[in-house]
């Protein structure tokens, strides 16, 4: 009976050093009949550019004994939801101020921001205007429901010299009640799935329409070539890599990282959307 309870004690306890980020398991993959752990790494991304880049460190990882499974979301809210829930190790998909913004929200106290890996820009694209010179008195502007990206948005039009906010906004947190002068009388709708911006732009469906570079890419457009009013690139929007603080220091999530920080993946980064996605150094 000893030996029994021996032997119970022994298969939990290798359960439990097995059971961390992702799935681990045993693998004979040197040829010599001697098995080598492999650890699955579950990652929740947007479809464009987040899981082709996890896509294009997949090979690397393989390498340090790791198999990068990718989870696409379409949607903006599912993705955390899912992080929280430890369906997925981490995911890929959101920049800082969305990140900080749904933390302080949904009460995920257990996220991390691991780090930023690239940046997209944005830009107010038009089929009515090629210069904002052009843009006509009592214009409307169509933006996303996502509050964190609008004053993205705000901050581009007050570069141009369209809005200005009250004195000592932060213009990373703000609104649109945030806006003092508006000489042009702009009419701002804010109530768009950023999904669907791409489709709102193609109906024509307003004087400008500010889009996300993965959304705009989807339909052919490039910031700096199409759109009329084009975000800087000292720009604070970051897309991060974001995990829990349960598997934050994990080997496989640091070596995803890694990857993802990695010259080669930049490169390709930088190669494949030709600026309009950019790479994050550090």
């Amino acid at each position: 009976m000893k030996k029994k309870l021996i032997g119970i004690l022994a298969v939990s306890a290798l359960a439990l050093t097995l059971a961390g980020c992702g799935n681990s398991d045993k693998a004979a993959t040197d040829g010599s009949g001697k098995k080598e752990e492999t650890t699955t790494l579950k990652v929740g991304a947007s479809p464009t550019p987040h899981a082709e880049i996890l896509e294009f460190v997949k090979p690397q990882l393989e390498k340090e004994g790791i198999t990068l499974e990718i989870e696409t979301f379409n949607d903006y809210v599912l993705p955390n939801k899912a992080l929280e829930e430890k369906e997925i190790d981490a995911n890929y998909f959101q920049h800082i101020p969305f990140f900080d913004l749904t933390v302080k929200e949904s009460g995920y106290d257990d996220f991390v921001n691991k780090g930023a890996i690239h940046i997209e820009l944005m830009a107010l694209y038009s089929q009515r205007i090629k210069d904002i010179k052009d843009l006509k008195d009592g214009a409307t502007i169509i933006t996303s429901n996502s509050e964190s990206d609008w004053g993205r948005i705000i901050t581009m039009l007050q570069d141009e010299g369209l809005v200005k906010v009250k004195e000592g906004t932060d213009l990373t947190t703000a609104t649109f009640d945030d806006i003092v002068e508006n000489p042009k009388k702009l009419k701002f709708n804010h109530d768009v799935n950023p999904e669907l911006l791409a489709a709102t732009y193609e109906n024509d469906e307003a004087d400008l329409v500010a889009i996300n570079a993965n959304f705009a890419g989807g339909i052919d457009l490039s910031p700096e070539k199409d759109g009329v009013i084009v975000e800087k690139d000292n720009s604070p929007y970051g897309n991060i890599l974001a995990v829990r603080t349960d598997n934050e220091d994990d080997p496989a999530i640091e070596a995803l990282f890694k990857a993802l920080r990695s010259k080669e993946t930049q490169e390709w980064i930088t190669e494949k959307w030709d600026g309009k996605i950019k790479p994050v150094s550090e």
